[in-house]
């Protein structure tokens, strides 16, 4: 699974990616409208993915965010004592009860750009009064749709001919 967050001008938007081990795909993102920290994105990116994948019954997951301090955090490498994330971190660990097996691992931003897309999509979206937004399917293409061959007489002159005449005569030839 992975996590992450972004506010910007427009707004935060969070978002997680599992992937399978078939390799599919399923995204799903949020848009946050109340006062928040940028660790408190981090973590409700987090939360709303192992929601997810508790969901999913996913027994066991990989986690991967860019958020060094969560991932130090939820492992009980650092400790805290900031009231905003406290109960932030006791959901996440309540949550990760749920798994059978359980794995964070922390990655710089540049490799968790499918997420990143979404949340800045989402951050930027003025999103309706409604909680919920149908699904934007993604699609992948390995090759053209269609293929235009267009067949050109030759009229001897090179092919800036007509702009040149254009310009040098005001008219289009």
């Amino acid at each position: 699974m992975f996590f992450g967050g972004v506010a910007n001008f427009k707004g935060v938007g969070i978002g997680d990616v599992l992937v399978s081990e078939t390799d599919q795909h399923y995204s799903v993102s949020a848009k946050l409208r109340f006062p928040w920290t940028n660790n408190m994105v981090e973590y409700e990116a987090c939360i709303l993915g192992l929601r997810l994948s508790i969901d999913m019954n996913v027994q066991e997951l990989v986690v991967i965010g860019d958020s060094d301090l969560l991932v130090h955090l939820v492992l009980v490498e650092l400790a805290t004592k900031n009231a905003k994330i406290l109960p932030y971190l006791h959901c996440v660990q309540d949550l990760i009860k749920r798994f059978t097996k359980i794995e964070f691992k922390h990655v710089p931003r540049i490799q968790n750009d499918f997420v990143d897309a979404l949340d800045t999509l989402f951050s930027m979206i003025q999103c309706p009064e409604k909680n919920f937004i149908n699904p934007i399917p993604i699609g992948i293409h390995k090759q053209p749709t269609y293929y235009a061959h267009v067949e050109e007489e030759s009229d001897g002159n090179p092919w800036f001919h007509d702009i040149k005449e254009y310009l040098g005569k005001g008219e289009y030839p």
